[in-house]
């Protein structure tokens, strides 16, 4: 019996599909950009509702501009929620870096599990010595990938 080298045979539990090596190359930097890429959106989405949050402080008597320490967070949500809990199971940086978030066990990554992703990533990232799990984790997870039975790797070719 010979093994084949062209696959990284990593089984877990949930999975019992292989993931190819092809699949994970150069994932850990596409994240990076990613990320990069997402947040100056975010950034950018944030500006026409910060324009809503001020009209709604003046119409208020300054109780609605309590939204702005909250509003960006409120926007990556949202937008997490909708592009990666979406069809295409990417947001629009991991979709221009070829990269998709996928489940261990198979199906789709609900709105509510990419939301909650964000929000994970968010509070591990905090804290900088917990990305360095993706340097000996299986398919080169993160924590909050693990904790939420979920991979990033490119898509399909």
């Amino acid at each position: 019996m010979s093994y084949d080298y062209n696959h990284a045979y990593d089984y877990d539990e949930l999975n019992p599909q292989p993931v190819t090596r092809e699949q994970l190359d150069g994932v850990r930097t596409a994240r990076i950009f990613s990320f990069l890429i997402d947040y100056v959106i975010v950034a950018l989405l944030t500006i026409p509702f910060a324009i809503i949050v001020g009209i709604l402080g003046v119409l208020t008597f300054g109780l609605g501009w309590v939204l702005y320490a909250v509003l960006p967070a409120l926007v990556a949500v949202f937008y997490l929620a909708i592009t990666m809990g979406g069809p295409n199971q990417a947001t629009i940086g991991m979709g221009m870096m070829g990269i998709k978030i996928r489940k261990l066990e198979g199906g789709r990554v609900d709105p509510f599990l990419a939301a909650l992703h964000g929000i994970l990533f968010w509070v591990f990232a905090s804290i900088p010595p917990l990305l360095l799990v993706s340097l000996v984790s299986s398919k080169k997870r993160l924590l909050h990938d693990i904790l939420l039975g979920t991979y990033v790797a490119k898509t399909e070719l």
